[in-house]
């Protein structure tokens, strides 16, 4: 379905909120020109008036990155790529949310987004479709694709969703499955597999946080301590809004976005490797606002107070505790994962009685969509998905 809101071609919102990411490349600059300019020593008085100075190495690298920052974001910009996939049938809808059945024989494997990306990073592009490669090699893939957030949804909290849009999605598919998270979508399924032992065979975990002070407590804490600063922007929709959100992720990694497009200025741009770049950041372009509820309990709760690691996040009432899983359960924990750091992943797969580990040295979403994915996760997740 054709979504009125996604970016096109040669009107590319990204890298989004653009005004901060330059900021932080101009700032990073500014530092690095700072320290590296000693006037007396490299431009000294005596020289001579005909001839122009050398600029300081760091100086001239700092330019150099400068001009290739905005040389990647132009490329990008002006690349005439456009994603073509088709969705596939339709299993299920309610309100904006939809479950999209990709087919296959094998194991029922429903796939459980997050909240505040598009679900179709599961099925980017033909050559990078997590999904349909895994339809197509011995598994029935289905998609809750949670949608935009309507009138209804921007009042929901973490209960709404999982208690109640995820489980009716889950009743929807026929038999027993196996429920997959992704991301933040790792935790409401744990939430909901905890809930509905009878219908749940395994759980997997794809790059999904908990234990938020493993890394760096005090990063976690300032995202936390956000939140009375941002009430009055979620009063007005009742949701976080999609630049607001970007910006919180890029107190986590501040220069990633420089690094990346410097990085792709100088590509080849009819490569798969640069094909798959532009079809990522549209996907990063193309955010979903989140409700003003859940928003709050993320950023308060699981990120400021940690309550996910410290038993104290519930949904419905009832604490969600890993270690009260009983069926067998697979965790992705990528090595060069930025969003969500490998220590924080690692300690809900110790909290897990039946966990099978794999650590593929891959980033967030380059192990679900990059050009080595299907190594990194796709082939591994399958053989233990024939082996169950």
């Amino acid at each position: 379905m054709a979504r009125p809101e996604a970016p096109a071609p040669l009107s590319r919102r990204g890298p989004r909120p653009l005004l901060l990411h330059l900021s932080l490349a101009w700032l990073k600059s500014s530092n690095s020109t700072a320290a590296s300019l000693n006037l007396s020593n490299v431009w000294p008085s005596s020289w001579p008036e005909t001839e122009e100075p050398p600029l300081p190495d760091a100086l001239a690298q700092t330019l150099e990155a400068d001009r290739a920052l905005i040389a990647g974001i132009a490329a990008y910009r002006a690349d005439p790529y456009t994603r073509q996939m088709l969705d596939p049938p339709c299993l299920w809808e309610e309100g904006e949310s939809r479950l999209l059945d990709y087919g296959g024989e094998g194991p029922s494997v429903l796939f459980v987004p997050s909240l505040i990306n598009r679900a179709y990073i599961l099925d980017l592009m033909e050559d990078a479709s997590m999904l349909r490669w895994m339809s197509a090699h011995g598994v029935h893939p289905y998609l809750l694709d949670w949608g935009w957030p309507g009138e209804a949804e921007r009042r929901f909290s973490f209960t709404d969703y999982v208690a109640g849009r995820l489980e009716r999605a889950i009743a929807a598919v026929p038999g027993k499955i196996v429920l997959t998270g992704y991301c933040m979508g790792g935790l409401l399924a744990l939430a909901a597999a905890l809930r509905l032992p009878e219908k749940i065979s395994a759980l997997a975990l794809l790059a999904t946080p908990w234990d938020f002070h493993a890394d760096d407590p005090a990063a976690a804490k300032r995202i936390g301590d956000m939140v009375p600063a941002l009430q009055l922007m979620m009063g007005f929709s009742n949701t976080l809004p999609i630049d607001a959100l970007n910006a919180l992720f890029a107190m986590i990694d501040p220069y990633g976005v420089g690094a990346k497009y410097r990085d792709f200025a100088g590509q080849d741009k009819a490569s798969a490797r640069a094909r798959r770049f532009v079809a990522m950041e549209d996907w990063l372009a193309d955010g979903v606002p989140l409700a003003a509820p859940v928003a709050r309990e993320a950023l308060d709760g699981w990120y400021g107070a940690n309550s996910p690691a410290r038993l104290q996040w519930r949904v419905a009432g009832l604490p969600v505790d890993p270690a009260r899983l009983t069926v067998p359960a697979f965790c992705a924990i990528p090595a060069r994962d930025r969003l969500v750091p490998a220590a924080s992943a690692q300690k809900l797969a110790a909290s897990l009685r039946q966990a099978s580990i794999i650590e593929p040295r891959a980033g967030h979403i380059g192990m679900v969509a990059g050009t080595h994915a299907k190594s990194a996760l796709w082939q591994p997740f399958t053989d233990w998905l024939h082996g169950l």
